[in-house]
């Protein structure tokens, strides 16, 4: 894991995508690099630089491994 940015002094119950505008806004805050990606969760819409999952679709690691699983 990486972290590219780390913004304290939000307590826990603030909502994502408000701390995520913050983040954005700020002089020397957030940059999002032309051509990448933010994965982020379904509580921040699509938006440029940030790829969110679809609702109501589950996921699974084995779907996106180089190594397919096993058919019995």
């Amino acid at each position: 894991m990486k972290f590219v940015y780390v913004l304290p002094g939000w307590e826990g119950s603030a909502a994502d995508s408000r701390v995520l505008r913050d983040a954005i806004s700020r002089t020397h805050g957030l940059k999002i690099t032309n051509g990448k990606y933010y994965m982020a969760d379904n509580g921040h819409p699509n938006a440029e630089g940030f790829l969110t999952p679809y609702k109501g679709v589950r996921y699974h690691l084995n779907e996106w491994s180089a190594r397919r699983p096993q058919m019995l």
